[in-house]
């Protein structure tokens, strides 16, 4: 069994797996405002940024915005990286917010040399289970990375005073949980208001909702850009930009007349539209799309396969095991399928596919409500629960992984190769 794989310049090669990766973030997203094409001034989104147009670099500079009224949409990651070079360069800078991220200390440091010659051959991956142990709340003795994301889970501990997790309730270990967060949580509004000297912007700037519902930050420089003059907060209490106009933004019917409108709204993130991400189109047996069959939901076998697929490999965050890390992510899954490969060709396997009832057994196993489930429920809209998708749906950054997280998918991965016997797989030879 072979693919035909056609390139962009129109060559066909044969293939005999495929491997396909969803880990991207490529297609940016653009808000689904009224008037958004009827603006005249100059526009641009943050992953396609026009450096034309606003002068500097990367590292920032952007000295050609001294004149202009700049309006930003958007207050996630990637805003809260741009608005302090955005807020030190142009002459106006309105923030358009419908939710506050939670911003806490980053505290970067030098790398102190005398202790990098310390470390050891495979200090990086020590450092990778370390870290994503800590995250997914195991016990460690040393906290190798010692950062925001993993004071939280640590402080979970300390709360627990010694006590082990086997001898409490599940409803216990969520009191636990949310008693952590809201102290965390108390700690980054209280770095607000001791950062921002308006009274009412830092009011408005104080994230009110548990630290996994969107993606925590981490930044020096953002909460301090709203002391500036020429930096305007415009808060939209949760519901958005009203529309835009030829000349500006209009929020609660006030319009902010602006020269250049940055979109800082991030990049498609639903996980079933999977294909259209990619895009790519995988044509399996009998015709089908992989878009076809995924209509309804992302449908695989342990992440990585799909029935009526055979030889094609999916990498990335396809209901595999989560994990914040992503180069543990691609370096484990890489590693599961290269071992698999290599058997493969040892015993001669000419394809393979999942089984439709071992690929409906696995929807059903990582489909299930379970904690998250309640936790992303009580969220406001974001890509980690899919802009705040009914529960059951999967296609939130956050939903639709294997239960037991990342470390024991891995487990499970090395305990299904060691048996040998490719359960759950049609196999030819």
């Amino acid at each position: 069994m072979h693919w035909m794989v056609k390139t962009d310049r129109g060559d066909e090669i044969q293939a005999r797996y495929i491997i396909v990766s969803s880990g991207s973030l490529n297609r940016p997203k653009l808000p689904g405002l009224p008037g958004i094409e009827k603006f005249k001034g100059h526009t641009s989104h943050t992953s396609r940024w026009d450096y034309d147009y606003t002068g500097g670099s990367s590292t920032g500079g952007l000295d050609k915005l001294g004149d202009k009224r700049v309006g930003i949409i958007g207050t996630g990651a990637t805003a809260i990286q741009s608005i302090p070079h955005l807020g030190a360069a142009a002459k106006e800078l309105y923030v358009f917010q419908r939710t506050p991220s939670s911003v806490a200390e980053r505290g970067n440091s030098k790398t102190d040399p005398d202790w990098y010659k310390t470390l050891k051959h495979g200090w990086q991956s020590d450092r990778n289970d370390n870290f994503t142990m800590l995250l997914l709340g195991n016990a460690v003795e040393e906290d190798l990375v010692n950062d925001g994301w993993t004071e939280l889970f640590k402080s979970l501990g300390e709360l627990m005073d010694g006590s082990g997790a086997t001898e409490l309730s599940n409803e216990e270990l969520n009191l636990l949980g949310e008693i952590v967060d809201y102290q965390h949580d108390n700690r980054v509004r209280e770095r607000v208001e001791n950062t921002v000297k308006n009274s009412e912007v830092a009011e408005k700037l104080k994230h009110w909702y548990r630290p996994w519902c969107k993606r925590p930050t981490f930044n020096d420089d953002y909460l301090p850009t709203f002391n500036r003059p020429g930096v305007k907060l415009i808060d939209t209490a949760g519901q958005g930009v009203e529309r835009v106009t030829e000349k500006g933004v209009v929020v609660n019917g006030v319009e902010y007349e602006l020269d250049c409108l940055i979109f800082a709204t991030g990049f498609e993130v639903d996980r079933a539209n999977y294909t259209r991400q990619a895009d790519v189109e995988i044509i399996g047996r009998n015709g089908k799309t992989l878009g076809e069959h995924w209509a309804e939901g992302m449908r695989t076998y342990q992440g990585f396969m799909s029935h009526g697929f055979p030889n094609c490999f999916h990498m990335g965050f396809t209901q595999t095991g989560y994990t914040p890390n992503f180069t543990y992510m691609g370096d484990n899954q890489s590693k599961h399928l290269a071992q698999l490969l290599v058997d493969a060709a040892k015993r001669g396997v000419k394809a393979m596919e999942p089984t439709e009832q071992a690929e409906a057994d696995y929807l059903a196993l990582v489909t299930a409500p379970n904690q998250m489930t309640d936790y992303l429920a009580s969220c406001t809209p974001g890509y980690y629960n899919g802009e705040g998708a009914d529960k059951g749906k999967d296609n939130g950054f956050l939903q639709g992984h294997y239960p037991e997280g990342g470390l024991e998918f891995y487990k499970m991965l090395k305990k299904w190769r060691d048996k040998g016997d490719y359960d759950g797989m049609d196999v030819s030879y």
